[in-house]
C-alpha cells in the first residue's frame, strides 16, 4: 500500500451542479413571470373609468341573485355612480386626451340609456304586482328583478 491517499474525483459532479443551477434559474424565472401576470395594471384614467363603469353595471343588474330568482338591482347606487362619471366628464373637460374624452362621453351615454331601460323594467314589474324583493336598507330602488318578466 502506498502512503499517499488516493483522491477519487467524480467527473460528473460539475455537470450535475450546473444542471441544478439551471433548474433553479428556470424556476426563478417562472415565479417572476407568474408574479408579473398577477401584477395590477398601472393606475390611469381609463382604469378609473372602468372601475366606476363596473360599479354602475353591478347596480344595473349585472350580478345574478344568489337565490337564482333574477338579478340584483340597485338603481340609486347605479345612478350615483353614473352621476359621478358625468361629473368627472364635466370636471376633466379640456384636461384629458380627445380619446379619453370620447370614451368617457360614450360610457356615460351608454350607462344612462341602460339605466333608463332597467328603471322602466323595474317600474313595469312593480305595476304588474310582481314588485321586486327589496333589501332592508332601501325598499324603493334596490332589489331583485326577473329580467325575463315582461
Amino acid at each position: 500500500m502506498s502512503d499517499e491517499a488516493k483522491i477519487q474525483v467524480d467527473s460528473d459532479w460539475k455537470a450535475q451542479a450546473q444542471a441544478e443551477k439551471e433548474k433553479l434559474v428556470e424556476a426563478e424565472q417562472k415565479a417572476e413571470a407568474k408574479a408579473e401576470e398577477r401584477k395590477l395594471p398601472e393606475a390611469d384614467f381609463k382604469g378609473l373609468m372602468g372601475i366606476l363603469a363596473s360599479q354602475a353595471l353591478l347596480g344595473l343588474g349585472m350580478q345574478q341573485d344568489p337565490s337564482g330568482k333574477g338579478v340584483m338591482v340597485d338603481l340609486e347606487g347605479a345612478k350615483y355612480t353614473i352621476d359621478m362619471l358625468a361629473m368627472l366628464e364635466e370636471k376633466t373637460a379640456g384636461n384629458i386626451s380627445d380619446e379619453e374624452a370620447t370614451e368617457l362621453k360614450q360610457l356615460v351615454q351608454e350607462l344612462q340609456a341602460r339605466f333608463v331601460q332597467i328603471a322602466q323594467l323595474v317600474a313595469e314589474q312593480m305595476q304588474q304586482g310582481g314588485s321586486p324583493e327589496t333589501s332592508q336598507e332601501n325598499n324603493s330602488t334596490a332589489g331583485i328583478i326577473d329580467p325575463t318578466a315582461s
